[in-house]
């Protein structure tokens, strides 16, 4: 009888234990070893100036991570460093996630990325709103990057740009183009933003800048040769927006940009993206290869979907109507 009782008794903690395992976490952070303490991933994420879209994308990056099971202080560890614009301090900090041998780069921008990119080729990659991968020498191939970096992009149509300036300025024959000269990303953008030009009848006067403290100077020197002032995907000319804000408004000449964040700040309209989602789905990519995934099996994502944005203040600031067409379809009017 107390053999039976034994038994009975044993076999309920055997199906306790059971139940108890057989629940098993929803997060995708690989489990540590029975005895062993869970691995704290160390995270290298560099970024090469602050401004509201490049925040937005760190931020949508490190929440991603979080809901896939990465969760900085708890087992990941993330070592952030800002490049404030300077060519040469991308450089120091790749540097220094090499030597700190980090399990993963993330990098934020095309200066920040081709920097960690020339430095780092032992651990994984991967690059968030770079506007065309391959002219930055990232990858040769956006379906099968073949290195060991991979990421998203921000490309955005500037034929769609151009348009969207006409219908507010159906008259346009001179559009400023202001832009830095070391960001690959911004030199591709006047390329295609050329070529739209041309084909619509229209010339387009580059002002083109090498760092921060001659931003403003840059807008200014638009002034009296261009009719409106376009500014491109360009970290260093958006992260300082405010000086070419304060000189486009003193001579009259309407801003566009193509960042929501910029519109908010002043500029008249966009067709933008959501840098938010873009950082979440850098993010999420960065969590597939941590769980395992080759960086031959992530190709670089090209985000797909723009929407209209409107500052209707700014509009009327510049001395422009906003059509009941462009209320219709935009997304968010700014008031």
């Amino acid at each position: 009888m107390r053999k039976a009782l034994s038994m009975i008794v044993t076999l309920s903690v055997f199906a306790m234990l059971a139940g108890c395992g057989g629940n098993a976490p929803s997060q995708s952070a690989p489990a540590a070893a029975p005895g062993q303490e869970a691995k704290t991933v160390k995270l290298g994420l560099t970024q090469f100036v602050e401004h509201p879209a490049l925040d937005s994308v760190r931020k949508g990056i490190l929440d991603a991570l979080a809901e896939k099971g990465y969760q900085e202080g708890k087992n990941l560890q993330v070592d952030y460093q800002n490049a404030h614009g300077d060519m040469n301090n991308t450089v120091s900090i790749a540097q220094k996630f090499a030597g700190d041998k980090d399990d993963m780069v993330i990098a934020i921008a095309t200066p920040s990325a081709q920097a960690v990119a020339k430095t780092i080729a032992d651990v994984p990659v991967v690059f968030s709103t770079v506007t065309d991968p391959i002219s930055a020498q990232l990858v040769s191939s956006l379906e099968k990057p073949d290195k060991n970096i991979t990421g998203t992009s921000d490309k955005l149509s500037m034929e769609q740009q151009l348009t969207l300036i006409k219908k507010f300025l159906p008259n346009l024959k001179k559009l400023g183009v202001l832009y830095t000269t070391s960001e690959v990303n911004a030199e591709v953008q006047v390329k295609e933003m050329e070529t739209a030009a041309a084909a619509q009848g229209v010339e387009v006067v580059k002002s083109g800048i090498t760092n921060l403290s001659e931003v403003q100077l840059g807008a200014e020197a638009l002034v009296g040769k261009a009719e409106a002032i376009f500014i491109p995907i360009d970290n260093t000319v958006v992260s300082a927006f405010e000086g070419v804000l304060g000189a486009a408004e003193k001579a009259k000449i309407p801003v566009f940009a193509s960042d929501i964040d910029t519109v908010k700040r002043g500029a008249v309209a966009t067709y933008g993206i959501d840098y938010y989602k873009m950082g979440r789905q850098t993010g999420e990519m960065a969590a597939r290869i941590l769980d395992g995934q080759k960086i031959a099996d992530n190709p670089v994502e090209v985000s797909k979907e723009t929407d209209l944005y409107i500052n209707e203040k700014a509009a009327a600031a510049f001395g422009l109507s906003v059509s009941d067409e462009l209320k219709q379809s935009a997304k968010e009017i700014f008031k």
